[in-house]
């Protein structure tokens, strides 16, 4: 990829990212295996990972982006579940575990990449519920997103 960051790339990292945390938060494998697990489906060639879903390819995907989610959420999860309880309707243990991913993996970005601004942040999430996640969790996600954006993005410059 060159020295620009394409949006698409950017986009599939996140996709395989959510679907990889989800994946970590069931399963309680160690984050290297299941990081193992994604980026080898693609080398090998095998076609689809689960359910239908395109193996992540590494010509379209912002590879050091999807490492970066994914590593990023499983070590700092404890930090940003305290940064998201104040913004929920609801406890943490009642969340859906998908809707639970999308929202640790939004907060991340939120938090520790500056780079991406926190209204991109927000609208890919809600774009990730709408695929993956129960038919009206992405009005839930969008809710918490929008209430936890100010506090979470206010250091910013």
């Amino acid at each position: 990829m060159g020295a620009s960051v394409k949006p698409a790339a950017r986009r599939n990292a996140r996709q395989f990212a959510l679907q990889a945390i989800y994946s970590w938060q069931i399963t309680k494998e160690n984050i290297a295996t299941v990081e193992e697990q994604f980026l080898s489906a693609g080398k090998y060639g095998e076609e689809e990972t689960q359910a239908d879903e395109p193996a992540l390819n590494e010509q379209e995907t912002d590879v050091a982006y999807f490492r970066d989610l994914l590593t990023g959420v499983a070590l700092s999860h404890q930090e940003l579940d305290s940064k998201l309880r104040p913004f929920l309707s609801r406890p943490m243990q009642d969340l859906d575990m998908m809707e639970l991913a999308l929202l640790r993996l939004a907060v991340y970005e939120m938090t520790r990449r500056e780079d991406v601004p926190h209204k991109v942040v927000i609208n890919e999430a809600i774009e990730l519920a709408k695929v993956f996640a129960a038919e009206d969790s992405y009005k839930f996600v969008n809710g918490v997103l929008d209430k936890a954006a100010p506090t979470l993005c206010k250091n910013r410059k």
